[in-house]
């Protein structure tokens, strides 16, 4: 009979520390954070431990120091290029009420200049349409290694690249949500990490509240980050509704607020139709709910990069335009 007593796996004490009740439970420190999140990337954690926190930290919700902390690992272990990127996208929510009309929004940008890195992380929801789905479509390069991602920006400005193929053990995370029953804290890290360390991060949150969140956590980074409640949790200006900008530059936060550019809400398409995207992109179909949602997303995009609102507006409305002269 063996008397001794199982050592403790060391990363118990994370789900305790989170998980011991009502009284005894606590969030974690920036420090705990980056210690648990290495071990999570590093494969230091069995399945029931990883599934465990994942629900842990989302029935808490996650804080400014948490996401921090979880980002500094992340950063520590990407073996990611130094590379000249002006907007960091990260694009997982996808869509279904309206086209992601953002893509145009950053494919116009790019068209006039801006080096857009942008990321997301699969199909994972049904009834969504999501940027995986329309790359082909729009002519907006795939990358799958870190080479061809600065090629890429080289060549076309706009580059999209999976979750998976830079960071697998994220990915890994986020596939859990069918197994699960619920998405993780991971969905929204992952609008965080900035890998390429561009100028600006912009941030789309859906759920109230999780914005200054996000923004706190980039401040604690200290990126420069714009955080908005995007249209269906995609970073796109919904011109239906007032607009709130979270901002945060050289450690000091800032807000926003934007008004509707519609005096009466939109309805709604019956279905969305990608070829209606490419229709509007070459000029063949007018649709102001869409014009309305990519100037105002290319404008949102320009104050990330300096420019006032007002000036911003009337630079967004001039590049697109402009849009098939530079591209």
């Amino acid at each position: 009979m063996n008397l001794l007593t199982p050592a403790e796996h060391p990363f118990a004490q994370f789900v305790r520390i989170l998980g011991k009740g009502k009284r005894g439970a606590r969030g974690l420190t920036r420090e705990e954070a980056r210690e648990a999140m290495g071990m999570l990337l590093d494969g230091k954690v069995e399945d029931t431990q990883l599934g465990a926190f994942l629900m842990l930290l989302r029935h808490k919700e996650e804080s400014a120091e948490e996401l921090a902390g979880f980002t500094e690992a992340i950063r520590q272990r990407l073996p990611a290029p130094v590379a000249q990127v002006d907007l960091d996208w990260p694009s997982y929510a996808g869509k279904k009420r309206h086209l992601p009309w953002y893509l145009l929004a950053a494919k116009a940008l790019a068209a006039s200049g801006v080096r857009i890195f942008m990321h997301g992380g699969g199909a994972h929801t049904a009834g969504r349409l999501y940027t995986e789905q329309l790359l082909a479509c729009l002519d907006i390069p795939r990358c799958q290694d870190w080479q061809a991602v600065t090629d890429s920006l080289d060549q076309h400005n706009l580059v999209f690249a999976y979750l998976g193929d830079w960071m697998a053990p994220l990915q890994r995370m986020i596939d859990l949500r069918n197994t699960l029953g619920l998405r993780s804290p991971i969905h929204s890290l992952a609008r965080v990490i900035n890998p390429l360390a561009a100028r600006c991060g912009l941030q789309s949150i859906f759920h109230p509240g999780y914005q200054a969140v996000h923004r706190e956590a980039s401040r604690l980074l200290g990126d420069h980050a714009i955080v908005i409640k995007g249209e269906g949790g995609e970073i796109e200006v919904n011109p239906d509704v007032a607009c709130h900008l979270y901002g945060t530059r050289d450690g000091e936060a800032w807000d926003e607020e934007w008004p509707a550019l519609s005096a009466q809400r939109h309805v709604k398409p019956e279905r969305l139709d990608a070829e209606h995207l490419l229709a509007v992109w070459r000029g063949e179909a007018e649709d102001d709910y869409a014009r309305q949602a990519i100037l105002a997303t290319m404008a949102l995009a320009l104050r990330g990069l300096g420019l006032d609102r007002d000036a911003a507006f009337s630079e967004a409305e001039r590049r697109w335009n402009a849009r098939h002269l530079s591209s």
